[in-house]
């Protein structure tokens, strides 16, 4: 049989198809015969051949992975003796290397406590004095310990101690190479008693890897994944090294004589790690020196005949997001701004951009201005508030340059600036409006030279446009006029695309404004969505989003004849096209449609909802990447005629259901990843799926048991953007069963509620404590507060809920979550940080009066003694304006809460002492936003307190009355009157009304917060009924302020229904009076009031 195996081997290394089929069909019968592993084992160790004795190997390997249950145990035995023999007589290497894959495969079932003669052999072997015999020990070391670690933990002290030693081996780079794989793999099971071995290890390990990178760049830049594992799992290893691990990464990052690749491999070890251990960066003072190194990176220009990466792009490709040294530095910076407080950062940076930003060569100018854009995001409130106008001119006037790379970037600045320091960019819309416009007028001309560079125009103008709100109106005919012929006439589809896509960002701005461009618009999206050809995919896809953009925003009696069609149009795409981009399109659309016109969807609920739970169960897009080729996938199915005639026979004991396929097809697996179409699925499914819930309420029923479970799998998932939603769908399923429980109220779907809730929350909880991401926390904190705002008592029904959502919100302000760095051992400062720590904290505070409004006080107070202090911190003068801001806003939230729940004067009242000195503080901030949010703090205080705190009346009407002489900011004028009359109603008697009242009225119309005319004019209407004469004498004013309030869209419709109803008293009480009031209005005024009056 020996002899026929090998002749059967050989032929399947043939190059013909005939021959390897009719070998393969030979060796699945010789499979049958229970002496094919020892015949195998005979071929694997005596055959001339290498390719054939590689095979037997392989073969082995797939019978050990799969059917290690019915190899006899004397073969077992035979089997571990004969593959080390055969691996130490072993002369080529790949050959090792698959006889070291079969090791690795058996330690899965013979752990090495049953397995003496490979621990005999791997001691033998790494220690030996000669060099290959390390080298293949070490091959074979790193195998067994990659397939299963855990079983070695043992000799983990021992091994870290040989490694110590062996990565001093510097001639020998192959086994540096795989003693650095061998440590990657046992990181993760490092415990407390391999810490000090581990951390003595790194300089021998920074060491090594400097011999190997030059020796071989491809092992090396694989070999220092060892540095971000140590970070990502064991922080405390690196911790003492940091600076030497810097060092050696920037050397790395910085040196051009080197490959993309591992530049750019050690550009990401110096990322990941300001991202983990950002104050320890700053504390060993290393910003410094990153930013001297990762400047010339940023901006070097390209070696002679190349071009710069952003330039090189084809021009039917997006801007490229491929590796290379220079997105890595941006890319670093941006982290840096995510993690590091500002303040600290730019004392560092702006030297060096501000350098590159007057610099002729168009290289360093760029690289300033994407320095800029990348900071946007993690510093926006340090930008606005400090150098806003300043870096908005420098954009700008690059976007004039003459060279294209200068103005990309300018127009991505602009771009990254549009996005993220809103709303304050947008006062500046004259300014940037007309260079947008500009740009656009030469499409055709640009889109000739360099597609990447319209996608960034457009860009640009998208993220300005989408938030300028009715700001947009002048703008609007040319901005349309423009879209439109590009639709019609462009003749590249890219400029189609990008402008359907702008119109979606126009449509955000001007909502109904667009009615009278619709017909056109749908139009040509309906003649973009029946096409079929795949050139068109992925404008339909945009089209798909842009059409979703139209439904939540043009409004319903425009939109809702169009909706059914548009659920059709999307069903009818799916079934035709298997696409998971095209198919979270039609998500999107049937959740905005369902915003709009939640009917139209009812009649399809079954077809969308088994389409999305189908996407989250899938697996497609998963890709493992294999250790090496399948050379015998025609063999992977031999099982499956051995099993049956072994049932057949009878032969065969009950398999262990562990022993299967899809687990063990793993071992041979290097890795997963998931496509990022299929990951962005799965994101836009849970949230559709949450969002139609909500919206379809009562007809969604039938689907949220099925909807929920699958779901609740996705909180898991390993990329944070699909936990993200899973979480956020969660959140809006319990707000959904709440709807349909207050609008079918019945003890089922109270009960319903009730037992959701109870799954939901341990496990939002639980993500805020646990989860590595902010931006997973800050979404899920963000749904913790809606589902508490939209369920209110209901969430408490549970009393552990308060207790655990307390204490989260105590422990994120303590910044004691995984995700605020909890269990490192980095000093804090507290009046620095990076904003976006600070933001996080900020969705926590912003739970507390959410909380404080749905419980009796007396069940809250004890928490709220424990929070008070740690909002408290953050407004001393020494904090950021943005902290001072959220902590005595937060603290105004609360006691306005606390106006409406049962015990809450009293606990206004016992408050007062503690919080009228910080918002007193407060009201003389420099910072208007912050004395804005100290005089509305105190109105709340009044109004909560009452009487309780009357002795305060006549220190906090001295406030009010110097603050009213002096304060300029319109929306603090407009709190102080909202304040004054907080206090009139709370405790009229201890306000003097014929002071206090003209000086409100004469402060009236309110001019920015408009949200506070129900508190002024429910104020002037009680003070009519209870002393009319001080109403009366101001009838004109009061007549006045109240036309510019009825018909104003940004007035509600409860503050205009409260004062219509004082103008109706009026007018019937004191005709003469309030008509000579009416008369001496303008006529647009007058005929406003008049129209509100008679309709009501």
């Amino acid at each position: 049989m020996i002899e026929e195996l090998e002749q059967l081997l050989l032929q399947l290394t043939q190059p013909d198809n005939a021959v390897i089929q009719q070998a393969t069909a030979q060796l699945k019968q010789a499979f049958k015969d229970p002496t094919i592993i020892p015949a195998l084992c005979a071929v694997m160790r005596g055959s001339q051949s290498p390719e054939i004795r590689q095979s037997a190997a392989v073969l082995l390997r797939l019978r050990v992975k799969k059917h290690w249950n019915k190899i006899s145990p004397d073969d077992r035995e035979s089997l571990k003796s004969v593959v080390l023999q055969a691996f130490t007589t072993e002369t080529e290497h790949k050959v090792q290397h698959s006889l070291s894959q079969l090791c690795a495969a058996m330690v899965k079932h013979e752990t090495p406590d049953r397995w003496p003669a490979l621990l005999q052999l791997l001691n033998q072997s790494t220690k030996s004095t000669n060099p290959h015999d390390r080298q293949v020990g070490l091959l074979l070391l790193n195998k067994v310990i990659e397939s299963n670690p855990e079983p070695f933990k043992p000799h983990y002290c021992q091994l870290l101690q040989l490694f110590n030693t062996l990565l001093q081996d510097y001639n020998n780079p192959t086994a540096l190479y795989y003693c650095i794989l061998t440590l990657n793999a046992m990181v993760i099971y490092t415990g407390t008693a391999e810490v000090k071995e581990m951390r003595a290890i790194v300089p021998s390990l920074i060491d090594a890897l400097k011999h190997l990178i030059k020796a071989n760049q491809e092992q090396a830049t694989e070999a220092m994944e060892v540095l971000i594992e140590l970070m990502e799992i064991e922080v405390t290893i690196i911790v003492p090294h940091i600076t030497d691990i810097v060092h050696f990464c920037l050397a790395v990052g910085s040196d051009t004589t080197l490959n993309d690749a591992l530049r750019v491999k050690a550009l990401s070890c110096i990322t990941f790690l300001i991202k983990l251990k950002s104050k320890s960066v700053l504390r060993l003072k290393l910003l410094g020196p990153i930013l001297q190194n990762l400047f010339p990176i940023l901006t070097a220009a390209p070696s002679p005949g190349q071009h710069d990466p952003d330039d090189e792009e084809e021009d039917d490709v997006e801007p490229s997001e491929s590796d290379n040294p220079k997105h890595s530095a941006a890319q670093m910076i941006d982290t840096m701004a995510l993690h590091m407080p500002p303040e600290k950062l730019f004392h560092h940076l702006l030297p060096l951009t501000k350098a590159c930003l007057t610099s002729q060569d168009p290289y360093q100018k760029k690289g300033g201005l994407v320095c800029l854009a990348v900071l946007a995001e993690g510093c926006a409130d340090y930008l606005c508030s400090k150098m806003l106008q300043s870096v908005l001119q420098t954009v700008c006037q690059s976007l004039s340059d003459s060279n294209r790379l200068v103005r990309s970037a300018a127009l991505f600045a602009l771009g990254q600036f549009s996005e993220h320091l809103q709303p304050e960019i947008s006062k500046y819309c004259a300014e940037v409006m007309p260079l947008l416009l500009e740009y656009l007028s030469s499409l055709n001309e640009e889109s000739r030279n360099s597609i990447c560079h319209v996608t960034k125009a457009f860009y640009a103008l998208e993220s300005f446009t989408e938030n300028l709100g009715s700001d947009i109106e002048p703008y609007l005919p040319t901005l349309m006029h423009t879209m439109l012929s590009a639709l019609n006439n462009a003749e590249h589809l890219k400029i189609k695309e990008l402008a359907v896509s702008a119109i979606g960002a126009i449509a955000n701005a001007a909502k109904e404004l667009l009615v009278p461009y619709f017909p056109p618009v749908i139009e040509s999206l309906k003649r973009f969505l029946v096409a079929t050809t795949d050139d068109m995919m992925p404008l339909q896809n945009q089209s798909l989003v842009t059409l979703s953009v139209l439904a939540r925003t043009i409004g319903k009696d425009v939109f809702s004849p169009l909706a059914p069609e548009c659920i059709q149009l999307g069903l009818n795409l799916t079934d035709a096209i298997d696409d998971p981009d095209l198919r979270r399109c039609t998500y999107g659309l049937y959740s905005a449609v369902s915003t709009v016109c939640p009917e139209s969807l009812t009649p399809h609920l079954t077809a969308i909802t088994t389409v999305m739970q189908l996407a989250l169960k899938s697996k497609e897009g998963i890709m493992a990447h294999l250790e090496e080729d399948k050379t015998f996938v025609l063999l992977d199915d031999e099982d499956e005629d051995d099993d049956d005639d072994a049932s057949k026979e009878g032969k065969e004991a009950e398999e262990d259901p562990l022993e299967d396929e899809s687990e063990t097809d793993v071992h041979d697996v290097a890795g997963f990843s998931v496509e990022n179409a299929y990951i962005n699925e799965k994101e836009d499914a849970c949230d559709a799926l949450g969002e139609i819930a909500l919206s379809t309420g009562v007809a969604f029923q039938p689907f949220l048991e099925s909807s929920f479970q699958q779901v609740l799998e996705m909180t898991e998932f390993p990329h944070e953007d699909v936990r993200r939603a899973a979480l956020g769908a969660l959140g809006q399923f319990c707000q959904a069963q709440h709807k349909v429980w207050t609008e079918n109220p019945s003890e089922i779907n109270h009960q319903a509620l009730l037992n959701m809730l109870n799954v939901v929350l341990p496990r939002l909880v639980s993500a805020v404590r646990t989860d590595r991401e902010r931006q997973v926390v800050m979404g899920v904190l963000e749904t913790i507060n809606s589902v508490v705002k939209s369920c209110k008592e209901e969430v408490f029904r549970n009393p552990s809920h308060l207790k655990e959502i307390s204490l989260l919100i105590r422990d994120v302000l303590r910044k004691k979550t995984i995700c605020q760095g909890s269990g490192n051992d980095e000093t804090d400062d507290e009046d620095q940080q990076a904003e976006y720590d600070a933001m996080l904290q900020e969705y926590a505070g912003e739970g507390i009066p959410l909380v404080t409004s749905s419980v009796p006080a007396d069940q809250f107070a004890p928490y709220l003694h424990d929070l008070l202090p740690l909002l408290m911190t953050k407004t001393k003068s020494t904090c950021t304006v943005a902290d001072r801001s959220f902590s005595i806003g937060t603290i105004g939230e609360i006691l306005h809460a606390l106006v409406n729940v049962s015990g809450g004067r009293g606990l206004a009242g016992r408050l007062s002492n503690g919080l009228l000195p910080v918002l007193v503080a407060g009201v003389k901030d420099q910072d208007a936003e912050v004395r804005n949010n100290s005089v509305y703090g105190l109105g709340c205080l009044a109004q909560g307190a009452g009487p309780l705190i009357a002795s305060d009346y006549p220190m906090m009407l001295s406030v009010f009355s110097k603050m009213l002489a002096k304060e300029s900011d319109p929306r603090v004028r407009d709190n102080l009157c909202a304040a004054l009359c907080r206090m009139i109603m709370s405790n009229k008697d201890a306000v003097p009304l014929d002071q206090v009242l003209p000086a409100v009225v004469f402060n009236l119309p309110l001019k920015e917060d408009q949200e506070e005319n129900q508190t002024v004019f429910t104020c002037l209407t009680m003070i009519y009924k209870h002393t009319p004469v001080l109403v009366v004498n101001l009838m004109k004013p009061i007549v006045a302020a109240s036309s510019h309030v009825v018909g104003h869209k940004e007035v509600n419709k409860e503050a205009q229904s409260t004062v219509v109803a004082l103008m109706k008293e009026l007018a019937q009480d004191h005709g003469a009076e309030f008509q000579a009031a009416a008369a001496s209005l303008p006529a647009e005024q007058q005929a406003k009031l008049a129209v509100a009056i008679s309709s009501s």
